[in-house]
């Protein structure tokens, strides 16, 4: 019992004194939507998002992160491969409100205060989000907008990060956000039972894509990376 609590004393004494270290900056990119509307390429940004990221590195390897960005998401059929969306015509733009918390975890060590290493890595990234969004319904041959509505969605995301010093962190990323609904594109009526019948594939869920890359500012005092 006396030697736990020993332990215990000297590890809160050892986090009091350095602390640790944090993150804050920008984040922005690209989004495209993947869904029965527009092209089928997972990887095609055709509208902005932005805002501000946090994190909170509690070891070498793993960081708490949050974010909330601000943007647009958009789909059109005249963009596809695929002939029988062609010759349907659907479009669809939605503002975009998003905010998300989660955990990053990178491959190698990242140190800042390891004066003889610049370090870069790559990393995963996975959480929860919320969002906003229009929802659409198809009338006379187009998508009409008929409300708003606040979801959720999964991150799935795979970057890579280096130091441009000891304060300032570069990043790039690609994030699937897997939602759990599929009628942001108007394809299934969930919402309106009594609008006109689905369309496209309802096996499958709505998902939309953020190309982009983060900068961060480092702060706080010298981490001791205790218990990871």
């Amino acid at each position: 019992m006396r030697y736990f609590l020993t332990t215990v004393i000297i590890l809160a004494s050892i986090v009091s004194t350095k602390g640790q270290t944090y993150e804050i900056g920008f984040i922005g990119g690209g989004t495209n939507f993947i869904g029965d509307v527009g092209s089928t390429n997972y990887i095609s940004p055709n509208a902005l998002m932005a805002g501000g990221i946090i994190k909170y590195n509690a070891s070498p390897r793993i960081a708490f992160r949050a974010t909330a960005m601000y943007g647009s998401l958009k789909a059109d059929d005249a963009e596809s491969d695929d002939e029988s969306r062609q010759v349907r015509g659907y479009a669809f733009s939605t503002n975009m409100l998003e905010a998300g918390v989660g955990i990053e975890y990178t491959f190698w060590d990242f140190n800042l205060h390891e004066s003889f290493n610049k370090p870069a890595t790559p990393y995963l990234h996975t959480g929860i989000k919320a969002f906003t969004h229009d929802i659409y319904w198809p009338r006379n041959g187009r998508l009409d907008s008929f409300d708003n509505e606040f979801d959720f969605a999964i991150p799935l995301t795979l970057g890579f990060k280096f130091a441009l010093g000891t304060s300032l962190i570069a990043g790039a990323e690609i994030t699937a956000n897997y939602t759990f609904i599929d009628h942001m594109d108007g394809s299934v009526q969930e919402a309106n039972p009594d609008r006109p019948p689905y369309f496209g594939n309802r096996s499958n869920d709505d998902w939309y894509m953020f190309t982009g890359i983060t900068l961060t500012y480092t702060f706080g005092r010298r981490p001791c990376y205790c218990g990871f």
